[in-house]
């Protein structure tokens, strides 16, 4: 059984270690779990692709921020899913790789390996450098790809599949173009001045 009926998963492999048991490349037909995976540690169960397809319903969120919405992002499944396998294509046309693939070593290289949070000691406050969890790195990393793909398409010319496509093949290079990996290069520095 094939993804979509298009890409097979059987030969793809997670290089990270860490990664490894938190990207889920279950081979499914339709990848759409229906809010069945809401569990401690229930996004280790769904399918990457299903994990970016989500995201992609609310691009514009950020922080504490108002999300924004597109005509292009209504929030409905069907309509994200053709985006995602628009982008696929295009990465497939491109590359010539399984783009499965792709956005998996794309997730490796921009998933960040230490952040910052704030320790509260005797009225003090003090930025302290943790290490990241896997599925945090995970998600962080999807959600860095989708960021960049939405500002890249946002009011201008290029479409958000085009966009998507582009994000995720210049991760994949590990290139600092990559709004993702310029995410993660500026966490990881941040943390390693908080050590």
């Amino acid at each position: 059984m094939k993804i979509f009926d298009l890409y097979e998963t059987k030969e793809i492999q997670v290089t990270d270690l860490g990664l490894k048991r938190v990207i889920n490349l279950d081979e499914r037909l339709i990848l759409k779990s229906r809010g069945r995976t809401f569990e401690k540690f229930g996004k280790t169960k769904m399918n990457i692709v299903e994990r970016l397809i989500n995201l992609l319903g609310v691009p514009g969120h950020r922080g504490k921020k108002h999300k924004i919405l597109t005509s292009w992002s209504s929030g409905k499944y069907n309509k994200n899913a053709k985006i995602v396998l628009k982008a696929f294509k295009i990465i497939e046309e491109k590359t010539k790789q399984n783009p499965i693939q792709v956005l998996v070593r794309a997730v490796e290289n921009t998933s960040p390996k230490d952040e910052v949070t704030v320790i509260e000691y005797g009225g003090a406050r003090y930025p302290q450098a943790v290490d990241v969890s896997p599925l945090r790195r995970v998600s962080l990393s999807l959600r860095n790809m989708v960021h960049g793909a939405y500002d890249k398409a946002f009011g201008k010319k290029t479409g958000i599949a085009e966009a998507l496509a582009n994000e995720i093949m210049i991760a994949f290079q590990n290139s600092n173009e990559s709004f993702a990996w310029q995410k993660r290069n500026e966490t990881e520095k941040q943390a390693d001045s908080a050590r």
